[in-house]
């Protein structure tokens, strides 16, 4: 794949740094002392209070100018609990633990990428910016949402493809390993994986208006295709004969499983956390069709009400 391509050729030019981007390895995880083993990194500290309060303010601007049809609720819910998700992966000791058990490191990969993504996603903020700012500031964004970039980047297909090569590229090459070693990598690997997530998920729950609205049944399709390749890059991990991240099994860690074992147990947990998400989405795509089908029948029921009284009017 074109992802994978990439990844290994950028490879070539990372070199590890003395300092490990996650740190000493932690002690071993203890009750209650783990529950306060948090790592507050400036950048997504910044970044998850700024989408916050940034959300948060377009919510009270689009009361103010639209007071009869304000932002529903459950767009805030999903807002801030997409944000949650980002919490618990990048601050709290999920990220503390993440460089001393791979397993807990796939915990963080899943939060963001099929939890937090969708969420977000699900919230609107691009429909919730529109109705916040002005006409001319609108008419300025809806021409960059209308761009050729834009369709380029939100087409289907390629967001499938760019999800499936990124998660393949990363884990099956040098980069995930040096990743935990070097901190500009480490960012990058979760704003990649993050993006291609956002892309990813777009297509089926995306509320915000976009150039690609697929049918239900075509959502159904593309879901169920992420499936066998989600399951397949689990199923690699877990039966990998060796250590795949030489970092897991140098970094000095005297507790808990040994590398291999850790591997197999994050390999399990991908290829059924992956599934299990992608299965609760198409049943939620299910559910979403059923009610479009009501609705739409509900409406059609209600013009022949309206043609039958008009006829009935008519006779008298």
């Amino acid at each position: 794949m074109a992802g994978l391509t990439v990844i290994t050729a950028a490879g070539w030019f990372v070199r590890p740094s003395p300092a490990l981007a996650h740190g000493a390895v932690p002690p071993m995880p203890r009750w209650p002392d783990t529950l306060v083993a948090w790592t507050i990194d400036p950048l997504p500290f910044l970044a998850i209070v700024g989408a916050a309060l940034g959300y948060w303010w377009l919510v009270r601007r689009v009361e103010r100018r639209h007071p009869r049809n304000p932002v529903p609720r459950t767009r805030h819910w999903a807002w801030m609990g997409g944000l949650a998700a980002v919490v618990a992966a990048l601050l709290s000791p999920i990220e503390t633990y993440s460089g001393a058990l791979l397993t807990v490191h796939m915990v963080q990969h899943l939060l963001l990428q099929f939890v937090a993504a969708p969420l977000l996603l699900l919230a609107a903020p691009i429909t919730v910016l529109l109705r916040a700012v002005g006409p001319t500031t609108r008419r300025g964004l809806l021409i960059v949402l209308h761009s050729r970039l834009v369709r380029v980047l939100t087409f289907p297909l390629l967001a499938w493809f760019l999800f499936a090569a990124l998660n393949w590229g990363w884990h099956f090459s040098d980069l995930y390993d040096r990743a935990l070693e070097v901190d500009w990598l480490h960012y990058l690997q979760h704003l990649t994986l993050f993006g291609a997530a956002l892309l990813f998920w777009y297509p089926v729950v995306g509320a915000d208006p976009g150039p690609w609205r697929l049918p239900h049944p075509v959502r159904m399709f593309y879901l169920f295709l992420a499936m066998p390749q989600n399951s397949f890059l689990g199923v690699a991990i877990l039966n990998a004969a060796g250590v795949l991240y030489p970092h897991y099994a140098t970094s000095g860690r005297d507790w808990g499983p040994d590398p291999l074992l850790d591997q197999q147990a994050a390999g399990t947990l991908m290829w059924v956390w992956g599934d299990l998400a992608l299965i609760l989405a198409m049943v939620a795509v299910i559910a979403a069709w059923v009610r479009q089908e009501e609705r739409r029948n509900a409406r059609e029921e209600a013009r022949l009400d309206a043609e039958a009284r008009l006829e009935a009017e008519a006779r008298l």
